[in-house]
C-alpha cells in the first residue's frame, strides 16, 4: 500500500474525492479516518469494499449522493438530510460512515425521530418460533396476526370494514342518545312530579338504558377482543386511542355502581355533581371515530408532531395577555379608580378582553371607552393577527404532510384489500 502517497482517492458510487494523508488522519467520518491506521491491506479491505494499489483508490459501494452531503458536514459542520431520500436510508448511511443522529441538525433530527417512532420494523422470530414449534402453532399465530388487522387497521379487509362500520354505527347511535338527553323534554320525563305521566317516563327511561346498555356492551367487548390479541399488553395500555376508550367506558360502570349503593331516587343520586360529570365524559365516545376517518387521525398526527409549535403558540397569547391585560386595566380603571371603567377592574377581567380581541372573536361583552384605551385595543387586535399567524405556516405544511402519509398507507392497505376480495 502507498500511504505515503501525497494523496487517498476516495470512491464512493463513482464519485471521486482525494484526500491527503494528515487530513485522511483526523478526518471527522470515523470509517475514513480508519484507513490511515490500517498496516495491511486486509485490513483495508476490511473497512472498504476494494482497493487498487496502485492508484491507492479506496472504493465504497454505498450511496454517492448521501455521501456529498456527509462531505458538506465535513468541510462546514452542517448536516441535512439528503433531499428525495428517505431518513432511514440516509440514517443508515451516517452509521456507516461513523456518525450518530446527534450530528443532525435540529430540524432533521426532528424527521428522524418522527419516522423512527412511525416505523416498526418487524422480524421474523416469531414466525420462526412458530414454524420450530410445528404448522398448528403457525396457524394460531396467523390467525392472531389477521385478528389484530381486522381489529386495528378498518382498511385491511372486508371484514375489518364491516367491523368499522357497526362501530361506527354505535358510536353514531350513543351521542344522538347522549344529546338529546339534555333536550328539555328528554328532563321533564325522567322527573316524577306529574303522576299521570310516570308509566310512559319510565318506559322513556327504560329504552335509553337498554340502549345505553347496547352501546356500551359492544364498546367494552370490542376493547376486551382488542386487549387479548394485542402483542404487547403494556403498549396497549399506553397508545392514546385505547386510552381515550377506557375513559369512554369506564363513566357508564362508574355511574352504575354508584346508581347501585345510593339508590335510584335518592337524593345524593339527584345532587350528584359527580355523576353528571362521569355522564359528560361519554363524549369521548366521538374521539373513537378517529379509528375509522382519515381526517381526524391527520389531526390527531399533526398536533403530535407540532406540539412544539403549539406550545409557542400559546406562550405568544400569554405574553401577550399579560402586557395588554396590565395596560388595559392601567388605561381604563387604574389611572381614575373612581370613574373608572369596572369591567376592567382587575388584570384577569382585562386578559379575557385581551383573548377575545387578539382572536378577533369579539363577544362585545366588554370593551374599551377611553381613548388611549381604544388605541391599545386596536394594537391588540393586530398584534393577534400576527402573532396567531406565525406558527400556522409550520403547522400548514405538517398537516399536509401528515394527510398525505396517512393517504398513502391507506391508499395501499385499499390495495391489499382490492387483491383480498378478488382472489
Amino acid at each position: 500500500m502507498k500511504f505515503g502517497k501525497r494523496a487517498c482517492i476516495i470512491n464512493v458510487g463513482g464519485a471521486r474525492y482525494a484526500f491527503p494523508q494528515d487530513v485522511m488522519k483526523d478526518f471527522p467520518l470515523r470509517r475514513l479516518s480508519r484507513l490511515h491506521s490500517c498496516a495491511s491491506e486486509r485490513e483495508v479491505l476490511e473497512v472498504c469494499d476494494d482497493y487498487d494499489r496502485e492508484s491507492n483508490e479506496f472504493f465504497f459501494d454505498r450511496h454517492a449522493e448521501a455521501f456529498g452531503f456527509l462531505m458538506v458536514y465535513a468541510q462546514h459542520g452542517t448536516l441535512r438530510v439528503a433531499p428525495h431520500m428517505c431518513e432511514l436510508s440516509f440514517y443508515n448511511e451516517m452509521l456507516y460512515w461513523g456518525l450518530e443522529s446527534a450530528h443532525l441538525e435540529f430540524c432533521c433530527q426532528r424527521r428522524l425521530d418522527e419516522r423512527m417512532s412511525e416505523t416498526y420494523t418487524r422480524y421474523g422470530d416469531e414466525d420462526r418460533r412458530s414454524e420450530a414449534e410445528g404448522p398448528h402453532a403457525h396457524r394460531d399465530a396467523k390467525w392472531l396476526e389477521r385478528m389484530r388487522r381486522t381489529f386495528e387497521e378498518p382498511t385491511s379487509s372486508v371484514a375489518a370494514q364491516i367491523l368499522a362500520s357497526v362501530s361506527v354505527i354505535f358510536v353514531i347511535v350513543s351521542m344522538v342518545m347522549l344529546c338529546a338527553s339534555t333536550l328539555p323534554d328528554w328532563k321533564t320525563a325522567e322527573s316524577n312530579e306529574v303522576e299521570e305521566h310516570r308509566y310512559t317516563e319510565y318506559l322513556e327511561k327504560d329504552e335509553y338504558r337498554i340502549i345505553e346498555a347496547v352501546c356500551i356492551g359492544w364498546f367494552t367487548a370490542e376493547c376486551l377482543v382488542r386487549f387479548i390479541i394485542s402483542r404487547d399488553k403494556c403498549k396497549f395500555v399506553k397508545r392514546p386511542l385505547n386510552i381515550i376508550d377506557l375513559l369512554a367506558i369506564a363513566p357508564y360502570y362508574v355511574s352504575v355502581t354508584m346508581t347501585v349503593l345510593t339508590g335510584e331516587n335518592s337524593q345524593l343520586q339527584r345532587a350528584g355533581v359527580t355523576l353528571r360529570v362521569l355522564r359528560m365524559m361519554r363524549i369521548f365516545w366521538v374521539i373513537k371515530l378517529a379509528r375509522h376517518f382519515l381526517g381526524l387521525q391527520t389531526l390527531g398526527l399533526t398536533l403530535r408532531r407540532c406540539y412544539r409549535e403549539m406550545v409557542m403558540l400559546l406562550v405568544f397569547i400569554c405574553v401577550a395577555m399579560a402586557i395588554f391585560g396590565a395596560l388595559a386595566q392601567l388605561l381604563e380603571h387604574g389611572l381614575d379608580l373612581k370613574s373608572g371603567n369596572e369591567e376592567y377592574a382587575s388584570i384577569p377581567a382585562a386578559c379575557w378582553w385581551v383573548i377575545i380581541s387578539m382572536t378577533t372573536v369579539g363577544y362585545g361583552d366588554m370593551y374599551p371607552i377611553t381613548v388611549p384605551g381604544r388605541v391599545l385595543g386596536g394594537l391588540c387586535v393586530v398584534s393577534g393577527i400576527v402573532l396567531l399567524a406565525l406558527p400556522i405556516t409550520f403547522i400548514y405544511h405538517s398537516f399536509v404532510q401528515c394527510y398525505h402519509e396517512l393517504k398513502f398507507r391507506s391508499a395501499r392497505c385499499t390495495r391489499s384489500l382490492s387483491a383480498e376480495f378478488l382472489n
